[in-house]
């Protein structure tokens, strides 16, 4: 003799897959949740891959933010970190893949040298807000 499983209606099926999914240059993410009778309920979300013109926004920015790095020099307490930084932010965001940590922590180190000075921490709030986008 079997036994069957009753299932509520609102239980999906075995083997269903509501998690992140990857395919090429797009990502993505379902319902998750995690735990004894956890719920999620969103509406798909999905993060592609920069178009031409957010290139060229990155680019604008970064010359911003490396001129503005030179303007306000004597105002910055440490003058070769944030050199550094946009040196590495530079260089990862021309791979043809970014990785999104390395970007994330150039960009938040980018932020807190330049805490100090507002025109150059708008601009790199900007290119943080850009850059994470995709």
């Amino acid at each position: 003799m079997s036994q069957q499983v009753q299932r509520s209606a609102d239980e999906p099926p075995p083997g269903s897959n509501f998690g992140v999914q990857q395919y090429g240059g797009q990502s993505s993410v379902g319902n998750q949740a995690v735990g004894p009778n956890a719920r999620a309920v969103a509406g798909r979300v999905a993060v592609q891959a920069p178009h031409a013109e957010q290139h060229a926004r990155i680019d604008e920015l970064v010359l911003l933010v490396e001129r503005l790095l030179e303007e306000h020099r004597a105002e910055l307490p440490d003058q070769e970190t944030p050199r550094v930084e946009l040196r590495r932010l530079r260089e990862e965001l021309e791979e043809e893949s970014p990785e999104p940590g390395v970007v994330r922590r150039a960009l938040d180190r980018l932020a807190a040298v330049a805490e100090p000075v507002a025109p150059l921490a708008a601009a790199v709030a900007e290119l943080s807000r850009i850059a994470q986008s995709f």
